[in-house]
């Protein structure tokens, strides 16, 4: 039987030529995903069984495809919680964790906290509101049906609300009740098509990626639609792309209708979320 070290080593050199971005950290959860373990005990095993190496060289070769990980095992991790994932749904990136971090801080300093996911995808954020959060009313709202289809599948249980429906019109029983609106909008610009990862371009929604010319038609949707959904004083937060750091922020503050509007960073130092207040 061929030795773990040496079967891994091949993935690796076959993904990196390929361009994966980590052909160390997919390599091994390829393999951790055959052989039934996770990554930390993979150095447990010595030998890999050949059916086992079989099913691993058809997988590593759908990576190098550039077909997207988390499709090949069927889930992501996102903060606290897990999400299945496949064709059909955004796969939710670790910069909207930080996202998902502000939400969390903004209801935990509530006692009832109403909290509204907007473009909910898989329900990455709502998800992980719902878990941290336990004494919140989470809502959810997702256009497409096929990710409305995973979203289902992720919150069952959680107690969030599921709508499917437009975020410009959902959720009319709450207009000016809600304390958090938190989205991750397209906003992709349709001109940086070439720029996009195959892992994206190819196989998330585009509906869940690209917005208009500049990028920014799904926030100037939201901003319109939260200014409706908050209560005064209520806070929104919107993730964006890098290059939007101040464009997206400008979205909200030439409305007049929202107050400390403040862009954030990500763990790389890029432009990745506004936030602001609705004004009083």
């Amino acid at each position: 039987m061929p030795a773990r070290r040496a079967v891994l080593a091949s993935a690796v050199e076959r993904l990196r030529a390929a361009g994966v971005a980590s052909p160390e950290h997919d390599a091994a959860e390829l393999l951790a995903h055959v052989l039934g373990t996770d990554r930390g005990r993979l150095v447990l095993v010595d030998e890999v069984e050949p059916r086992a190496v079989t099913s691993y060289d058809a997988l590593v070769a759908r990576r190098a495809s550039r077909e997207p990980l988390q499709h090949l095992t069927g889930s992501a991790w996102f903060r606290h919680v897990e999400l299945a994932v496949g064709p059909g749904v955004f796969v939710p990136r670790p910069e909207t964790e930080l996202l998902a971090g502000w939400a969390v801080e903004q209801a935990l300093a509530l006692d009832e906290p109403v909290v509204v996911d907007l473009c909910t995808g898989s329900g990455a954020v709502a998800k992980a509101v719902a878990h941290e959060v336990p004494h919140a009313h989470v809502h959810a709202v997702e256009l497409d049906p096929d990710a409305h289809a995973w979203a289902e599948r992720n919150l069952a249980g959680t107690g969030v609300d599921l709508r499917l429906g437009d975020m410009a019109t959902e959720l009319e029983e709450l207009v000016g009740t809600v304390d958090v609106v938190v989205c991750n909008p397209p906003y992709v610009p349709l001109e940086a098509w070439e720029s996009v990862s195959p892992e994206a371009r190819d196989h998330d929604p585009h509906l869940a990626l690209f917005s208009g010319q500049d990028g920014l038609d799904a926030l100037r949707v939201l901003e319109r639609r939260a200014a409706v959904l908050l209560r005064p004083g209520g806070v929104l937060g919107a993730e964006h792309a890098d290059v939007q750091g101040a464009s997206a922020p400008e979205v909200l503050s030439r409305t007049g209708r929202w107050r400390d509007v403040r862009d954030h960073h990500d763990l790389a130092g890029r432009a990745r979320f506004v936030t602001a207040r609705l004004a009083r």
